[in-house]
């Protein structure tokens, strides 16, 4: 006989699903701001976060204040990646690996430029019919974060922009397969045009919490 889950432990998942979820938006925080943005207190939202690190989901590192102790700053950790969606990660690896071993490095290659093709006449298309670049990025980002990978652009008072990834649904791949990140970067180079130049900043690869790069008017 299936046992029913009480609204307490319910409640406590949600809420758990709540921080994982804030956490990936927003990077670290501390326990007062995810109590602000939840609307529990302080001590609830520590326990669920005790309870996040028991499961390797969350970590924590310590930020000194000008007054009192140094505040722990939580933050997702590569475990979490599974909650979010992967892109099918298991079987895009096995695939890339099974082109590779068929066709060889060069064919490969081939392959991750036809499809690197596809994906820019379809940004293309989704970013024409915009005239200003802040334009272009919002347009882009919007198509970027109904793929999965939770995209936002900020814009910087030098007139620069950045385009914020806060998750990578083809990280598994691209681990296997760098090409896809190079080819990525090019990509969005080619989608805005010659009058920005496009620079990654923070990579997930290399060890950081989210990709960003960087938009310059040249």
């Amino acid at each position: 006989m299936k046992k029913v889950k009480s609204t307490e432990k319910i409640g406590a998942e949600r809420t758990r699903r709540s921080i994982v979820k804030l956490l990936k938006h927003n990077g670290a925080m501390d326990a007062h701001q995810l109590s602000s943005e939840l609307g529990v207190t302080a001590m609830a939202v520590r326990q669920h976060l005790y309870d996040l690190q028991e499961q390797d989901l969350v970590d924590f590192k310590e930020e000194p204040r000008s007054m009192g102790r140094p505040a722990k700053m939580w933050f997702l950790t590569a475990e979490a990646n599974r909650l979010f969606p992967d892109g099918y990660a298991t079987l895009t690896v096995s695939l890339i690996e099974s082109m590779k071993e068929a066709f060889g490095d060069e064919g490969l290659e081939r392959l991750l430029s036809v499809y690197s093709s596809k994906q820019l006449i379809d940004y293309q298309s989704k970013t024409a019919k915009h005239r200003t670049i802040k334009e272009k990025l919002d347009a882009f980002a919007k198509a970027r974060t109904a793929e999965g990978f939770m995209a936002e652009i900020i814009s910087n008072d030098d007139g620069s922009f950045y385009i914020v990834e806060k998750h990578c649904p083809i990280c598994e791949a691209a681990r296997v397969c760098t090409d896809i990140c190079r080819n990525e970067l090019k990509m969005f180079q080619d989608v805005l045009g010659n009058e920005v130049e496009v620079t990654r900043g923070e990579h997930i690869l290399q060890g950081d919490l989210r990709c960003m790069y960087k938009v310059t008017f040249v």
